[in-house]
């Protein structure tokens, strides 16, 4: 595998949900240890995180979000199948649930999704180079399609499918929370022929849901990407992804860093989320900066890149 070269992408997720995540991700972009940021456009900090990806020329592209907070789309504020009682998004399981029950319109759907994109194209200047989806929404049934045609009228042309290798044998991952990333697993083996249909891309390898939170290590990042290659490099090539003759493998590392949000201020119309309050996010944030880390991608002819490098 020395020969292998690399290219990893390390994704800072929920840019602009409050300034101290903001602050966070942008201190780990200049310590080299997160290479690419995804926006919350209805983030109560979106503006200020647009400003400073500006400032310190950080790659940065959207975190579509139809589960937490309010929708940016104004038709859709006030009487949508979107929204609960009290007018914001369902809720990570509440959005399945809808879903499930066949409650989403998904005309609105499909207009939130483009309203989030042309805010994005207000905010940065530009459109997103990567879509992804909160809380992975992008790859729930129904949903996949809409999303796939929203990136292929935008051209956006790389999501992410979160799909890990070795998931399955992480036993520190608590039940309830692995039946959640099983389901997503789920949801994302049946949408990768529609985003292929749609000729959206997306990199070899996906990692992040192992090494979350309090479960964030240097050796757990190191024997995640190890467990992906091994992996990787001995499966027969796809369609998807041309023989690894090339000897280049792609890599998307999803964190959250951050400085832990404070309330009443942050989130996305409602306020933080216990997840944002905590000091997980502070523990992913020194993680992520150790010089073992980064020495490691060095020793390794790992490069850490954005999607517009592939």
């Amino acid at each position: 595998l020395r020969m292998l070269q690399v290219k990893l992408i390390v994704t800072g997720d929920d840019f602009g949900y409050c300034p101290r995540r903001n602050q966070g991700i942008v201190d780990c972009f200049l310590a080299g240890a997160v290479s690419n940021v995804s926006l919350l456009v209805n983030g109560s900090a979106a503006a200020d995180a647009a400003k400073l990806a500006r400032r310190y020329n950080i790659p940065i592209g959207l975190h579509a979000n139809l589960s937490e907070g309010s929708p940016v789309c104004e038709v859709l504020k006030t009487n949508s199948s979107l929204l609960n009682q009290d007018g914001f998004f369902h809720g990570k399981m509440g959005f399945r649930t809808a879903l499930s029950k066949g409650l989403l319109n998904m005309s609105e759907v499909k207009q939130e999704l483009k309203a989030q994109v042309q805010l994005f194209h207000e905010l940065t200047g530009h459109l997103p180079p990567h879509m992804d989806g909160h809380q992975h929404i992008h790859v729930l049934p129904e949903v996949r399609h809409v999303f796939a045609e929203v990136l292929e009228e935008y051209g956006i042309k790389y999501t992410r499918v979160p799909i890990e290798p070795g998931l399955h044998n992480c036993d520190w991952i608590p039940p309830s929370l692995m039946d959640f990333y099983l389901g997503v697993e789920e949801d994302s083996f049946n949408t990768v022929d529609v985003f292929t249909r749609h000729g959206i891309r997306w990199p070899d390898i996906y990692i992040g849901l192992s090494t979350m939170g309090k479960n964030m290590s240097v050796s757990n990042i190191w024997s995640a990407i190890d467990t992906a290659i091994v992996e990787f490099t001995s499966k027969a090539p796809s369609p998807a992804h041309p023989t690894p003759q090339s000897r280049t493998v792609t890599i998307e590392l999803m964190v959250h860093p951050g400085y832990p949000s404070v309330p009443p201020v942050g989130g996305c119309g409602e306020g933080p989320d216990d997840f944002s309050q905590s000091w997980e996010r502070l523990h992913e944030l020194q993680t992520l900066i150790k010089p073992e880390l980064q020495s490691h991608y060095k020793t390794r002819n790992i490069q850490l890149c954005s999607f517009k490098d592939l």
